[in-house]
């Protein structure tokens, strides 16, 4: 049997410490922005669109953070597999459960046409079901949560064809125009211009954290040797850039103002990546068990914002769009609130049965 040595033994077992910390903030920052829920506020006053977009702006860093990561993890797990070993072992995990989840968000679509249909047009469906079914599925699959893990595993698939030239800084300028091209789409409209259907525009991010990982021990010196003060800044900077382009976007009518692929959004998610980076291990965030629960909630949160929220509200008799700025802040933190702690719960327990595997890890 082979020797492994002491330098291969540390290789293998190393841990990245900081990686936990951002998993946990950004899928906090994703839960947080889809139980704000902005379709269900549409204000007119200056100042509270201004609060709408400084909020959303401020949470908005989630998506791309995750790509960098599993880039990241991309570039030790390419060592360790082959391509086809690697691929096998993401479907594994991660298919199932996706598919069980978005599949029960599906069928809770179809439950209430269902319900409809018996209580007001003596069970029938109508003779346009077929549309509204299709667009129960564009809904699931492209506009919900769920849009995520196909996006990526198309991602990964399409680095996994190139991976002799995965480190080519010549691939990483291409990538690099896919996603400008994204970008600029926002403004232009050419195709549709959610980013939840950009299907190449985040592969860029995993190449960017597979460099991360490659070049790991210069990284980490480079950022070391930048005090807090100017990243700071430069946070702050991105920030309110972001929250100008948005509320540009608004202005000029577009379909997605709020857009994770906007060039403002880039530029601060990428740092708040170095930001967190720099902070290495976040201990405050080790209660909520990361590893074990971020999957999870991606999976599961949805589904209580768009289904359980609406009726625990529903007894509430009040129009939303006339509450004050201060009680529509109360009123979102509360959604966000009441669906984190649950769906928290929810997979801490399901975490321990032997159905774990509908959550995946």
């Amino acid at each position: 049997m082979m020797k492994i040595s002491e330098g291969q033994k540390i290789q293998t077992t190393k841990k990245f410490d900081f990686i936990d910390g951002i998993r946990c903030i950004a899928m906090i920052s994703i839960v947080m922005e889809h139980a704000v829920f902005l379709d269900i506020y549409h204000p007119t006053d200056q100042l509270s669109i201004l609060m709408v977009c400084i909020w959303t702006q401020l949470i908005k860093f989630g998506t791309i953070c995750f790509f960098l990561l599993a880039g990241f993890l991309i570039g030790e797990k390419f060592v360790q597999y082959t391509p086809l070993q690697y691929m096998k072992r993401r479907v594994g995990t991660t298919i199932g459960p996706w598919l069980f989840w978005s599949l029960f968000f599906l069928f809770t679509m179809c439950l209430d046409d269902l319900i409809k249909a018996v209580k007001f047009n003596s069970g029938h469906f109508g003779p346009n079901y077929g549309a509204d079914f299709i667009e129960h599925l564009r809904g699931v699959f492209l506009f919900s949560n769920y849009w995520f893990i196909p996006n990526f595993l198309i991602c990964i698939g399409i680095l996994l064809l190139f991976r002799k030239y995965l480190y080519s800084y010549l691939l990483g300028a291409g990538l690099f125009v896919l996603t400008m091209f994204y970008t600029v789409n926002i403004y232009f409209e050419w195709i549709e211009p959610r980013h939840s259907v950009a299907l190449f525009g985040f592969i860029f991010f995993l190449w960017l954290g597979a460099q991360i990982n490659k070049n790991l021990d210069k990284f980490e010196r480079l950022v070391s040797k930048i005090p807090y003060t100017p990243i700071i800044v430069v946070f702050i900077v991105t920030a309110a850039l972001g929250i100008i382009e948005e509320l540009h976007l608004i202005n000029a009518k577009s379909i997605d103002p709020y857009n994770t692929l906007r060039i403002s959004n880039i530029l601060y998610s990428l740092t708040f990546f170095v930001l967190f980076f720099k902070i290495k291990e976040i201990k405050a965030v080790n209660f909520l068990r990361p590893r074990e629960t971020t999957f999870g909630i991606y999976l599961i949160h949805f589904i209580l914002v768009a289904k359980f929220l609406p009726m625990v509200f529903v007894s509430l008799k009040y129009d939303v769009s006339q509450l004050s700025l201060p009680e529509m802040l109360t009123y979102q933190l509360s959604r966000f609130i009441i669906v984190y702690v649950l769906t928290f719960l929810l997979v801490i327990g399901i975490n321990k049965t032997r159905f774990k595997w509908i959550i995946g890890r």
